[in-house]
């Protein structure tokens, strides 16, 4: 090895296992595209010249494999937004490791990873401290009015939510609950508005950059389908949602933009997110913004919604790894 490369500063980057099962993907499985993806996340971070990454995306191996290079690693980069063992449910396993190993991270803690999962916990929450949310409904026998979307209460990546979780009459609702065969579920108003997601890269109250707030565009669908951006959209190329949905930079009204920026500034710190997190809201029939779920460890991908939120700013693939990189070393003290 180099002289050069030894002074470079290690950086571990922990990403989903392409050998194992994932349920949330096309077909429960690594694709070509998935790892076409992970190809041009190596290009970008290969431009990074100061450091030297190493990649573990064996998860049978990966704690010991983070134990043996835990001398050698100044930071480790946590991509894996598939969850330990590619199991959503588990997506907190990982900053349990490197947490146990004392070794720095980017992105949130377990805690924050855990109660964020919980979509249904995260609007209660929200309510409390003052943030306008969907009308949850506690019983199927108690709706009243019309549109409701079921979705599970926990999940990732759409899974569980498509075309038929938006019920328009008690028929339609009655199917979609069978369909999802569980009674951990989360029953809310269906918002007809704009549907829009909010980039926060580093950690307020100092050093931290809002990112352009962006709106789901559905005005390509088929009249007949709901405007929502679930599993099929995300996952299924045989689907009508397939590349109908464009994502474009959101045109707002100055005080739902400052509504929107102040309460997710606000959660961002409540519900303890680092270094980056995506806040999903939708716009009420008044016009009105409503909290919809909070991902602090959302898809880092090229083509992701965080991704074009920086685009839109001017700011590149790499550039936008590098400043999660800057707001994790500068969270830390690292030097």
């Amino acid at each position: 090895m180099s002289k050069n490369l030894e002074k470079k500063k290690v950086i571990a980057v922990i990403l989903g296992d392409p050998n194992l099962a994932d349920p949330v993907k096309r077909g429960q499985k690594f694709n070509p595209e998935d790892l076409e993806v992970v190809g041009i996340l190596k290009a970008a971070l290969d431009q990074l010249k100061e450091y030297r990454f190493v990649y573990l995306d064996n998860h049978q191996t990966l704690y010991n494999d983070l134990k043996a290079l835990a001398k050698k690693v100044w930071l480790v980069l946590n991509l894996c937004d598939e969850g330990y063992m590619n199991d959503p449910r588990h997506e907190d396993g990982i900053p349990i490791f490197l947490d146990k190993l004392e070794l720095p991270y980017t992105g949130c803690g377990s805690r924050c990873m855990r109660e964020c999962y919980d979509k249904l916990f995260v609007l209660q929450q929200a309510e409390n401290l003052g943030v306008s949310i969907p009308h949850i409904y506690q019983d199927i026998r108690e709706i009243q009015q019309f549109p409701v979307i079921i979705k599970p209460r926990r999940g990732d990546g759409g899974l569980g939510i498509n075309a038929q979780n938006v019920c328009y009459t008690q028929e339609q609702l009655n199917f979609a609950f069978g369909q999802l065969q569980s009674e951990d579920i989360n029953i809310q108003q269906f918002l007809s508005g704009k549907d829009l997601s909010l980039g926060i890269i580093g950690n307020p109250p100092a050093n931290f950059i809002i990112l352009p707030i962006t709106e789901d565009d559905y005005s390509k669908l088929p009249k007949n389908l709901p405007p929502i951006a679930g599993y099929e959209s995300k996952w299924l190329p045989d689907s009508p949602y397939w590349q109908k949905i464009q994502t474009k930079e959101a045109d707002l009204p100055q005080k739902v933009l400052r509504t929107m920026v102040a309460k997710s500034i606000m959660l961002f710190s409540h519900f303890a997110c680092c270094d980056y997190a995506r806040i999903d809201w939708r716009l009420d029939a008044m016009g009105q913004p409503r909290l919809l779920e909070i991902n602090p460890n959302p898809g880092w991908c090229h083509d992701g919604h965080l991704a074009k939120m920086c685009g839109f700013m001017g700011i590149g693939y790499t550039q936008m790894l590098e400043t999660i990189i800057q707001a994790a070393i500068n969270r830390l003290g690292l030097k």
